[in-house]
């Protein structure tokens, strides 16, 4: 009995920019309660993920804001500041996972930064 083809679907596919020492990957699972405003913050580092549960509202600077659901994967550049990472629902915990590309020189993992006036 044969067994079934692997499937391999694409999520992402992220550019790196410039010349990047990855010596670590940080991983970590992130809850974020309902209607839960991350923040504006930025990260020293590539920042790539994966949304396992419920709806993300997802900007980066400068581009549109769009949904991520379930399924979604996500690019985070470094040094670019991220508007918004906040729970799209009024009642359902959404739940990422995000992989921190560490470098030598990177410490911590997000830099919060204050609302724009």
């Amino acid at each position: 009995m044969s067994s079934p083809p692997i499937l391999r679907k694409s999520l992402l596919a992220a550019t790196l920019n410039g010349p990047k020492a990855v010596t670590q990957v940080q991983a970590a699972q992130i809850s974020l309660p309902p209607r839960q405003i991350a923040g504006r913050h930025r990260h020293s580092m590539p920042v790539v993920g994966y949304v396992t549960a419920g709806a993300i509202s997802f900007q980066v600077e400068g581009e549109p804001i769009h949904t991520l659901r379930s399924g979604d994967a996500f690019y985070e550049p470094p040094n670019t500041v991220i508007t918004h990472f906040d729970n799209a629902s009024d009642n359902e915990l959404a739940i990422f996972v995000a992989f921190y590309l560490k470098g030598p020189e990177d410490q911590a993992l997000i830099e919060m930064l204050a609302d724009k006036p």
